[in-house]
């Protein structure tokens, strides 16, 4: 069998056309990680389904998302670029319609496993063709561009849309409107799509116990980040032993790949280190893309009680700005030391952050105005460099596999963001709750005065029999919101030390080739 030469990529019509196809599906499974975020109570009382069990809808998922990635570099080097992204397109458009047609919680469950699963594979085969098979090295900073925005607006306007079609229709559109893009997507790379040759003869080499490992890994990894911040961590039996089986899991896995003659993963990749370092930063871009869009829409809807699309006008900020700022960050990556770009990035999201530390509970899109405009920028100036950075000069041969640990390390961010933060919230809510008690406790001259000034006032209104019970209430909501904000602050200010840590990665970055330098090296 005569394979195609990848390391000299031939650029033609056609398969930017199918590349492009390819990214439209990439930015559908990545939507998909969100769009469900907004309306999850909508689906618990569709499907009459526990506080306990819905959680799943999501949980389920990411977890089945997060082991396939790392394994859709071997697989696509075994079916090839081509038949693995149509069969992870088309698996992933036939779960979304299962996912509609659910009528119970246990479906539900399976179908949005399968769906993350099978469509995982989509995402990182995007990255490994952009910088392997389909464009010249001199191209690859705009087409790093289209990337950026995809990976970045995706989650952004995902918990928006998927709050829109809610309102608007019904949960079931939230797969629905996968079915026809999905067909289309897998119809067009079917058809335009013809970067490499399978290679059956990896099966030969099957490393099942490395992809058991990996899997036990991985997804308890995912479940204890997600279900640890509201079971109290480890004082849950069930997150527990799960810790306990993902670092069994985790040693075994580790000592597997590292002495197995074909692992199905290759760590060895982060010898090189810029691709370490790039997939350290990925991660924490994560943190701060999955992070960040949780928190924001969170605040809005908790504390200032905003609708979806009301939400969704102040998240469009980010989102514009980002589109604005593409093509700029592009143009100077190719001028540029990357190091600088990504510098500026970090620094950006550190400062938007810190700018919320004023946070009141009556912001709005005016006050959020500015903050959301420095994320959109800073977020196209991180992940445009970076991706530069991990993958624009690993060697052809090792990029499928690159591709698969890079953009794992982004989803386990998003994981590890939303774990942060949920602790944060609910441990700091309970801290500022004792504080502020302590200051209104009674035998306070100022609490005593103004507890009583108050029920006298509500007692005068109609309907009300005792003023004194109306105004303990009032002053406790009124207690429990400003700790909430204060709760959210200390959110904001961890995540600006996240972003501000980061900058201190950067001297231990060699400084990256130029395009045409990387080209000869491969």
């Amino acid at each position: 069998m005569t394979s195609i030469d990848v390391s000299q990529p031939s650029f033609s019509k056609r398969r930017v056309i199918g590349f492009f196809f390819m990214v439209v599906g990439m930015f559908m499974a990545i939507l998909d990680i969100q769009i469900v975020s907004s309306s999850i109570t909508k689906i618990q009382a569709g499907l009459s389904a526990s506080s306990d069990e819905i959680s799943w809808v999501q949980t389920s998922y990411l977890i089945a998302e997060v082991v396939m990635i790392p394994m859709s570099g071997w697989l696509s080097r075994v079916m090839s670029t081509r038949y693995l992204y149509v069969a992870s397109s088309a698996g992933f458009t036939l779960m979304s319609l299962m996912c509609a047609t659910a009528t119970s919680i246990d479906q539900m469950i399976v179908y949005r496993a399968l769906q993350g699963f099978i469509g995982g594979a989509m995402i990182p085969t995007v990255f490994s063709s952009a910088y392997g098979n389909v464009f010249p090295p001199e191209k690859r900073a705009n087409i790093s561009v289209m990337i950026g925005l995809v990976v970045t607006l995706a989650p952004t306007v995902g918990p928006t849309l998927g709050g829109y079609l809610t309102d608007t229709f019904s949960w079931h559109w939230l797969f629905l409107i996968n079915i026809v893009p999905g067909i289309v997507v897998t119809s067009a790379v079917w058809l335009l799509v013809d970067l490499d040759e399978p290679d059956w003869s990896l099966l030969q080499g099957f490393d099942g116990w490395g992809i058991a490992l990996m899997a036990a890994f991985l997804g308890s990894l995912e479940y204890v980040l997600e279900e640890g911040p509201r079971n109290d961590w480890l004082n849950d039996d069930t997150i527990w032993w799960m810790t306990v089986l993902c670092v069994v899991s985790a040693a075994f896995f580790f000592a597997r790949v590292l002495t197995f003659e074909r692992p199905i993963v290759e760590l060895r990749t982060y010898r090189d280190r810029n691709f370490a370092i790039g997939s350290l930063l990925s991660l924490f871009l994560g943190v701060g893309l999955y992070g960040l869009t949780y928190l924001y829409p969170l605040f809005l809807a908790q504390v200032r009680q905003l609708s979806a699309v009301q939400i969704g006008e102040v998240m469009a900020i980010t989102g514009i700005f980002q589109f604005i700022s593409a093509p700029i960050a592009g143009m100077l990556s190719q001028k540029l030391d990357v190091r600088y770009l990504i510098a500026f990035g970090f620094g950006m999201l550190a400062l938007s952050n810190y700018m919320l530390l004023g946070l009141t509970w009556e912001w709005d899109f005016n006050q959020f105005f500015l903050p959301q405009v420095m994320r959109g920028i800073g977020l196209m100036f991180c992940i445009v460099p970076i991706n530069s950075l991990a993958l624009g000069t690993i060697p052809p041969a090792q990029l499928k596999n690159a591709s698969g640990l890079y953009n794992l390390m982004r989803n386990l961010g998003g994981a590890l963001g939303l774990a942060i933060i949920n602790t944060v919230l609910i441990h700091r809510l309970d801290f500022h709750k004792t504080m502020l008690r302590e200051s209104i406790s009674a035998g306070r001259p100022v609490a005593e005065q103004t507890l009583t000034g108050l029920g006298q006032m509500i007692g005068q209104m109609p309907g009300i029999q005792s003023g004194n019970l109306a105004a303990v209430k009032e002053i406790y909501g009124l207690m429990t919101r400003e700790a909430t904000v204060l709760a959210f602050t200390d959110s904001f200010f961890v995540l600006a030390l996240c972003f501000f840590a980061m900058l201190f990665t950067l001297p231990l970055v060699n400084k990256p080739k130029a395009a045409g330098a990387a080209a000869e090296a491969h």
